[in-house]
């Protein structure tokens, strides 16, 4: 279920820029879409990959959220979409990736961006179809509903857009749901 951390006044008609985030310590994937009613068009994406060289976590957690920083500015996002992180096997490496996780969802908020969240799992029925695709299968639909997407795309960049576009469908459908209860 969508869970915003913040209020938007926006319809799904006007022109709406989503930055789909996709949280990881070492590789963090960011896509910036843009949504208008059906339409969808790519604008950019990327990974921030914070140095693993630095032995401190601290360090690196600081760096993530300085070159996040940048890429939430640089995009000029109106909303922004987070990821929920998935529980494994390791729990030092869930901690770590909630922090990190952590660092994501505080940017754009401290940047006065909304934020909302989405499970793996809702991601990826919404973009695929499927709720447990595999990263192929997520980054062929994302080429497919994004054409000018890069050929040559990171899979934390795809996984991110993929996020952006199950913001922009929810975002579709929520609106189509409150016209049709006024209409009622």
């Amino acid at each position: 279920m969508q869970q915003p951390l913040a209020n938007t006044s926006r319809s799904a008609n006007d022109a709406v820029r989503i930055l789909g985030l996709d949280p990881g310590l070492r590789h963090t994937g960011w896509g910036l879409i843009e949504s208008k009613g059906q339409g969808l068009r790519y604008i950019a994406s990327g990974v921030i990959n914070p140095s693993v060289k630095e032995e401190s976590l601290a360090l690196r957690l600081a760096e993530l959220f300085e070159k996040l920083k940048d890429v939430v500015k640089t995009c000029a996002a109106d909303e922004a979409v987070v990821e929920e992180v998935f529980v494994n096997k390791n729990p030092g490496s869930t901690l770590k990736l909630g922090m990190a996780r952590g660092v994501v969802l505080l940017v754009p908020a401290h940047l006065e961006v909304p934020v909302f969240e989405y499970t793996a799992n809702q991601v990826k029925k919404s973009v695929v179809g499927a709720g447990h695709a595999d990263k192929n299968q997520v980054m062929f639909v994302v080429r497919r509903l994004l054409p000018t997407a890069p050929v040559d795309m990171k899979p934390d960049a795809a996984d991110a857009l993929a996020a952006a576009l199950c913001h922009a469908h929810h975002r579709l459908m929520n609106s189509y749901s409150s016209i049709l209860t006024q209409s009622a």
